[in-house]
């Protein structure tokens, strides 16, 4: 006999939801996420790719301390337009998020560079010297 654990009940909604829904079909809960983040490792630098669409880089925060690099964005969005007739639906848009990487030793801190283009945050994070990797050297025997 196998037994099998079920997040929800099939025939019955959840409550929860069925409590948070609003009358246009819409949730009212906000949906709370955090962008997605690619990091790659080459000969000479790490790079860290997250994707924000629809920010500025104003809107962003990078900040290291004690090896622990954190990215952090806080985007409000209200409008006050005013505009004749009443509303039966108006969003205000608020989203913020803050992600903490820890970084390894190798890198160089100094030369840490970030740019933010057509969605994506990029930031590259250079290996010290040291870290990199030697080059292939023969040796003559005698």
């Amino acid at each position: 006999m196998n037994l099998v654990k079920r997040n929800s009940p099939v025939f019955f909604p959840s409550v929860v939801d069925e409590l948070f829904k609003d009358w246009a079909g819409g949730s009212q809960l906000v949906n709370k996420t955090v962008p997605p983040v690619n990091i790659k490792e080459t000969d000479g630098l790490f790079a860290v790719e997250l994707i924000a669409p629809g920010m500025k880089k104003e809107d962003f925060n990078i900040e290291i301390d004690n090896d622990l690099l954190t990215i952090s964005a806080e985007v409000s969005n209200e409008k006050t337009d005013q505009q004749e007739g009443k509303f039966t639906r108006r969003e205000f848009v608020h989203s913020s998020f803050k992600r903490a990487f820890t970084l390894p030793e190798t890198i160089n801190e100094e030369e840490i560079n970030a740019a933010y283009q057509d969605g994506v945050l990029k930031i590259t994070l250079p290996k010290k010297e040291e870290a990199l990797p030697k080059a292939k050297r023969m040796i003559e025997i005698s």
